[in-house]
């Protein structure tokens, strides 16, 4: 192994301890996000195979179970509710704090949006965005300054980007950062990038074009063990500061690719290499890639890809303003008043082959995988057209998908994971469609080609059906939702063992309104693999009950959270 190989996995190995730490810590502060959230709605449910999608209700149903009692009584005290009475007094008396909890966001809210409205009020020491719930805590440097926040909000309306806001206390006293700083107005020129719902490729490219217009990039570090995260170093705090303000909370695309931007521990990146995951910007000479004609300097995002062709991408994204730029009143010489924004870039392009729209899986297991167990476990990276067993290469499959970039995210979280004792290779195919040729029959009795574009059980249909769904990397709790009222864990618990698979340790099942027609929880197995294989022979199962005139299908995908 070369020196620079050995220094590169070194790296790579501080970087991944550095992305754990700050995983740890995204996750406590997310335990006040949700409670914060107040009543979310369930999913209404259906009483057929209507192939609902894991978001509105059930993504907030998976988001809100990702905590035990303990954990929701630390988030509780991030929280104030207040019920207000018929005669306008409150119900809840809770001291004023600091911290106000801020809800009813429009969802293009970003947080420059939010000190330009309440700044007034006083000075603003932190905000934390809570993007997917439409809500913020604002932390205020003096408790004056929240109460006269609270109290006009109570007497008059108080917008936010055009958008009416409403006003509690929080009884936490202070907002806890990621840096633990003393000092509440520190900050610190390295940003923590989290990206949520990443329905498209992130790469340092694109990180660059979303970030250098707020201020110069100096570093890049991209982590993608545990959903994506990356590390941004600017020239200055200054420049960190405008980054965070006018970013924080903004859709890098449409309705996904959502930023939660916090600072980071580090105060300086180290990075060996310049590629999609790690550049420095400093040294040019690290490049290792040919990058074709050069860095397009070029702003944050637009709405989605253009429709992509033999020919390559189609025309560039519409130009949009930039985020918070009149709001954040940076001047004329920052940033242009319009840009353009990039299209996003699929791994494959990068790999030696042509962008495709078929993953080439291999290391499948002879007998215990066929074509509807690969559909219910690659369907939770995008839509599934067709698949093929090959009869020359045994264990290998062609999945067809829906797009190239579906085919990203599957290779993204499903490459190298184990299933039923073997481990999945799953890569980019040369192919470009797959054609049933040479349908011969598997060890399990079923066909070796199957076509899935008809079916309801596809998830990213349309472009909003997509926005809704969680991309999630495989985790030992599932989710579980669609399922019918009457069924409880011991039922759980003997499907398990009728299909043969690990049954869960835990099990938990959410409150659910009186007029759902279905119900949806948490299960958590001793560990990762185990769940992968009970949502590769599950996911999809009808559920039939005593006089229903249709089954329920059981409806599963990867939670949030590691643990219950």
């Amino acid at each position: 192994m070369s020196t620079v190989e050995g220094a590169g996995e070194r790296e790579e190995g501080e970087y991944g301890r550095a992305a754990k730490r700050l995983k740890t810590e995204e996750r406590e502060r997310d335990e006040a996000e949700e409670r914060e959230e107040g009543e979310e709605e369930l999913e209404e449910g259906e009483d057929s195979d209507s192939g609902s999608l894991p978001g509105n209700g059930e993504a907030a149903a998976d988001n809100r179970a990702r905590w035990s009692a303990s954990q929701y009584g630390a988030a509780r005290r991030l929280m104030c509710v207040c019920v207000l009475q018929d005669n306008g007094e409150d119900s809840h008396r809770i001291s004023p704090s600091p911290v106000v909890h801020v809800r009813g966001l429009c969802e293009a809210v970003v947080e420059a949006d939010l000190v330009d409205a309440l700044e007034k009020f006083g000075p603003i020491c932190y905000v934390m965005m809570m993007p997917f719930k439409r809500q913020a805590l604002v932390e205020f440097s003096a408790v004056e300054s929240a109460d006269r926040c609270v109290s006009c909000g109570a007497n008059e309306p108080v917008y936010i980007a055009g958008q009416q806001a409403y006003f509690n206390y929080s009884t936490s006293k202070r907002i806890t950062r990621p840096t633990n700083a003393d000092n509440p107005n520190s900050g610190n020129k390295v940003l923590l990038l989290s990206i949520q719902n990443p329905l498209y490729p992130i790469t340092t490219d694109v990180l660059y074009t979303v970030c250098n217009p707020m201020g110069s990039v100096l570093r890049i570090v991209i982590f993608k063990r545990n959903g994506i995260q990356a590390m941004v170093e600017f020239e200055s705090v200054q420049c960190a500061q405008k980054a965070k303000a006018a970013l924080n909370g903004a859709d890098i695309y449409a309705g996904c690719c959502t930023l939660k931007i916090e600072y980071a521990r580090p105060t300086r990146l180290n990075v060996i290499r310049n590629d999609n995951e790690s550049w420095d910007y400093t040294k040019p000479y690290l490049v290792r890639r040919d990058r074709g004609k050069g860095r397009q300097r070029q702003a944050i995002l637009g709405e989605h890809p253009s429709s992509y062709s033999d020919n390559g991408y189609g025309p560039p994204c519409p130009l949009l303003p930039l985020p918070g730029n009149s709001r954040y009143k940076l001047s004329s010489l920052d940033v242009p008043d319009m840009v353009s924004y990039p299209l996003p870039q699929s791994s494959s392009s990068y790999s030696g082959h042509a962008p495709s729209s078929v993953a080439m899986v291999s290391g499948l297991h002879p007998s215990k995988m066929n074509c509807t167990r690969i559909f219910n476990l690659f369907c939770l990276y995008g839509n599934i057209e067709k698949v093929k067993f090959m009869k020359s290469v045994p264990g290998t499959a062609l999945v067809e998908m829906g797009d190239e970039y579906a085919v990203d995210r599957a290779i993204t979280h499903l490459n190298s994971i184990k299933v039923f004792g073997k481990r999945l290779n799953v890569c980019v195919s040369k192919q470009h469609a797959v054609i049933p040729s040479q349908v011969f029959e598997l060890e399990d009795g079923s066909s070796s080609y199957k076509d899935f574009a008809m079916t309801r059980n596809n998830r990213f249909s349309s472009a909003g059906q997509a926005s809704k769904n969680i991309i999630q990397p495989p985790s030992a709790v599932l989710h579980y939702y669609n399922v019918p009222p009457c069924i409880s864990q011991d039922h759980l618990l003997r499907l398990c063992t009728e299909h043969d698979v690990p049954g869960f340790v835990k099990f938990k099942m959410f409150d659910a309104k009186p007029s759902s027609k279905t119900i949806s929880g948490l299960l958590e197995f001793d560990s990762k693999t185990q769940a992968v294989e009970v949502l590769t022979v599950l996911n999809h199962y009808q559920i039939r009950i005593p006089n229903g005139s249709n089954p329920y299908t059981l409806k599963l995908c990867f939670s949030t959270s590691s643990h219950l």
